[in-house]
């Protein structure tokens, strides 16, 4: 076993201490942002490019054939036009549309499984090729080869009861037009009330027929949605667990 040296004159409980400190500056920069930024409000994030922050990935869908454009004589009408006429619902590359968010899920499950089972094996040899008749006095073989009890029992119950709901409007930038027409969206709106930021990000695939006239389309609509809500801030920090406390979540197998 390999010791821990210590440095004259400094108390065990001391290092510990500075090893749990220093472990707690190790586990990410957020810590020590955290800690620079002590009585500050939280920051808003700039206005990026989605396209260009780190990961961020084109998608890629299955497509159909490609269908070329052919023009009727004598006709306005193309084949593979959406519209006749041209409206001002988002149909390109950085154009805005509304996303309404109407979340309402609920979940009830009651699940319960009771099992049983209970084996016995015995067998034995009363008289082996006569023992018994030659010599009575003599204890014959044993009266039993082989005896086996087993018995086994499971009993499982579960339940799971959710609610949720969640409904709110975020605008939304058209980041990429896939070949069949269909448009990936994305929007973020960030809330900032006293120390506490208040998140929402919404993105998806959204189909230019389900666009509404007023430049609108409903959350249920969104193929591929991603909706997250949630914050950061001093509410949130207190409402989560320390950091030593989650690494011994994860390290500790009891």
């Amino acid at each position: 076993m390999r010791k821990i040296k210590t440095k004259p004159g400094l108390p065990r409980h001391a290092a510990t201490a500075a090893a749990l400190l220093a472990a707690a500056l190790a586990g990410g920069c957020s810590a020590i942002d955290r800690l620079a930024n002590v009585g500050e409000q939280p920051a808003l994030r700039a206005i990026e490019n989605p396209t260009a922050q780190p990961g961020y990935k084109p998608v890629q869908m299955p497509m159909p054939a490609p269908q070329p454009a052919v023009y009727n004589p004598n006709s306005l009408w193309r084949n593979g036009s959406r519209a006749f006429f041209k409206d001002q619902r988002a149909h390109q590359v950085g154009d805005i549309l509304t996303v309404t968010v109407k979340i309402t899920d609920k979940a009830k499950y009651e699940n319960e499984t009771s099992r049983s089972r209970t084996n016995a094996e015995n067998s034995g040899v009363t008289d082996f090729i006569g023992t018994k008749t030659f010599n009575t006095a003599v204890a014959p073989l044993p009266g039993r080869i082989l005896t086996a009890d087993s018995s086994g029992s499971s009993d499982g119950k579960g339940t799971i009861d959710r609610k949720e709901e969640l409904s709110t409007t975020v605008a939304a930038v058209v980041t990429q037009v896939l070949p069949n027409g269909n448009l990936v969206v994305e929007g973020r709106q960030e809330i900032r009330v006293n120390f506490e930021i208040r998140e929402l990000i919404v993105a998806g695939i959204v189909r230019p027929e389900d666009i509404q006239s007023d430049n609108t389309i409903d959350s249920t609509k969104i193929a591929e949605t991603r909706i997250a809500y949630g914050g950061r801030g001093q509410i949130t920090d207190v409402q989560q667990p320390r950091y030593g406390q989650q690494l011994l979540d994860v390290i500790l197998p009891f």
